[in-house]
């Protein structure tokens, strides 16, 4: 038996079969002359690439059952590929492009698809949009038959695994969420990262910045191996003996969560009697049905941004399509009808930064620094007819609960009045149309910088409740990016600026008398948990599955003694 140490980053024990998933070869077109001589093999590569790609997802439409409406979108997709793939106009138009200019033939492929693809997104079309991103899906997959690269479909990873990986995305882990997954590996990553917050809310064991190389050597597919997220450990070829250690100790854990099943219908209750409000983040209709089961007081955040990335389940190497005003109104309403009555927090998209959606009609952007570009509302008011889609769909859906509206990475006043207005003009249209929705919707902002924190006097003016998210708001604070693990040993919620922050915000909030909550990481760590309770904060949002133990914890310390921890950590010097 071999042991490999890593960072705790998801509590928890699993005993399972390894699964590795291979680093994918990234595709890089260089731009070269070639001699008259060398175009026919170019074209022979390329027809050859082209019958493959259009076997293999002839096939993947083949597999699709007919009789179930939810595959028709995959079903379209793929029949979009195969159209393009033998579109006589566009082929004829590579061809002569390529025999006059003498450019490598994957430079230009790549040059002519972008090209064409560009000419469908500007006709300010949805269908044609749409039909640009299958262009650039299809010809891409093209490019990867040409270079020998084959990028892994997640959706082959097995029931009942224990994943072992370089890095992930959301979607991946929205996918293997599905499929039972009982633990996971990874090389990178932080603690704090969206991944790693996904994980904790599907209660998958995690572990961070193991040795791949080191781990190659000694696990591959198929064989049996331990992780213990508890004290950072994976086991290589355990023997009996530790597996039927382990094994206890699942079962013990087990009996652990059952014996929490006491405070699903309890309210969350200091020992001197003090009312706390727990409610969840989603990111999916399925995780609200959890919530629901779980006892929450009702959604506190749920990231639509998760619905777009979540729409490439099923269909390998297939973007995200537009997720129009319909399909976000059914999502909604579930969730709102689920909660039944129950307050559900819905933030606006949150796409950028490391939750990249490639989408029809969200632009994708080149940035030296995206975390600090083009996301969050920012992109939501450069290109506001997405944020009237979503906002159109959240009133309509508005009649079937109770519904709250948030926007995130608010840094400035302005901001917020911009989105108003959009609303406004959204509660118009659907009067002129007759069709119901609730006036009274409120809606709030998040608080994910210092400038946001430090002007939260103002916010408040403008803003119906505050929402405090501290994954955003320590990063930004610290200049730590919490997703890179060579600083993510900085990033620190404890830290005094950061807690001052904190501090300001809910100083304002009471001032207002506006609601304040906290729907970052913090909320559902035990120790933070105990130092936002002492500094006032009463409404906390968390991965569903920490709700009892939550309820739990809060339910053996009196508000005093809450303070006094609260105290210690913002008193030092």
């Amino acid at each position: 038996m071999e042991v490999f140490l890593g960072i705790s980053a998801a509590g928890g024990t699993a005993v399972g079969q390894a699964f590795i998933i291979p680093d994918t070869e990234k595709r890089v077109i260089s731009q070269k002359k070639i001699k008259a001589s060398e175009v026919d093999a170019g074209w022979v590569r390329f027809e050859n690439a082209i019958k493959i790609v259009t076997d293999d997802v002839s096939n993947k439409l083949s597999l699709l059952p007919k009789e179930i409406k939810a595959n028709d979108l995959q079903r379209e997709i793929l029949e979009a590929y195969i159209l393009m793939l033998a579109d006589p106009v566009f082929l004829k138009e590579l061809k002569d492009y390529y025999q006059k200019e003498l450019y490598n033939i994957e430079y230009t492929i790549y040059l002519k698809s972008e090209e064409y693809a560009s000419k469908l997104r500007s006709a300010g079309n949805e269908y044609l949009a749409e039909r640009a991103q299958d262009i650039t899906d299809v010809f891409g997959m093209v490019l990867n038959e040409m270079q020998g690269i084959h990028p892994f479909d997640i959706n082959k990873v097995p029931e009942n695994s224990i994943v072992l990986a370089t890095t992930l995305t959301p979607t991946d882990i929205i996918i293997l969420s599905k499929k039972n997954l009982l633990g996971l590996v990874l090389t990178e990553g932080g603690l704090s990262s969206h991944v790693v917050i996904l994980a904790r809310n599907y209660g998958i064991p995690t572990l961070l910045g193991v040795n791949r190389a080191s781990i190659l050597k000694k696990i591959s597919n198929g064989e049996q191996i331990v992780i213990d997220s508890e004290i950072g450990e994976i086991l290589a070829e355990p023997d009996e003996e530790t597996l039927c250690e382990y094994r206890k100790k699942i079962e013990s854990e087990k009996e652990e969560l059952s014996l929490l099943n006491e405070y699903l219908e309890k309210p969350a209750v200091t020992k001197d009697g003090e009312q706390f409000k727990l409610f969840a983040n989603i990111g999916s209709t399925e995780e609200a049905d959890i919530a629901a089961k779980s006892g929450a007081d009702g959604i506190g955040l749920f990231r639509t941004e998760f619905l777009y990335m979540s729409m490439t389940d099923g269909t390998p190497r297939v973007s995200a399509r537009a997720f129009n005003e319909e399909g976000q109104f059914e999502a909604y309403k579930h969730v709102l009808e689920i909660m039944k009555g129950k307050p559900v927090t819905i933030r606006t998209l949150d796409a950028g930064g490391d939750k990249l959606i490639n989408s029809a009609d969200i632009p994708t952007f080149t940035e030296k620094n995206p975390l600090m570009g083009m996301r969050a509302v920012r992109l939501s008011l450069a290109y506001p007819q997405i944020l009237k889609t979503q906002l159109r769909a959240l009133y309509r859906a508005s009649v079937y609960g109770n519904l709250r509206i948030m926007l995130p990475l608010i840094t400035a006043t302005e901001q917020v009045k911009q989105c108003l207005e959009i609303a406004e003009k959204v509660r118009e249209e659907l009067e002129n149309e007759n069709i119901p929705f609730n006036k009274d919707v409120p809606i709030g902002i998040m608080i994910e910088t210092a400038a946001a924190a430090l002007t939260s006097d103002c916010l408040a003016k403008v803003s119906d409740f505050f929402s405090l998210g501290t994954n955003d708001l320590t990063q930004y604070t610290l200049a730590v990016d919490r997703e890179n693990s060579n600083v993510s040993a900085l990033y620190d919620e404890f830290n005094l600026a950061v807690l001052r922050l904190i501090d300001i915000t809910i100083s304002n909030a009471k001032k207002a008398k506006i609601p304040v909550s906290v729907c970052g990481e913090m909320a559902s760590r035990k120790d933070s948990v105990l130092v936002l309770g002492g500094m006032g904060i009463r409404n906390l949002s968390m991965g569903a599955k920490l709700i009892s133990k939550t309820k739990k914890l809060l339910s053996q310390f009196t508000i005093e003694e809450l303070k006094a921890i609260s105290s210690k950590k913002l008193n030092r010097l």
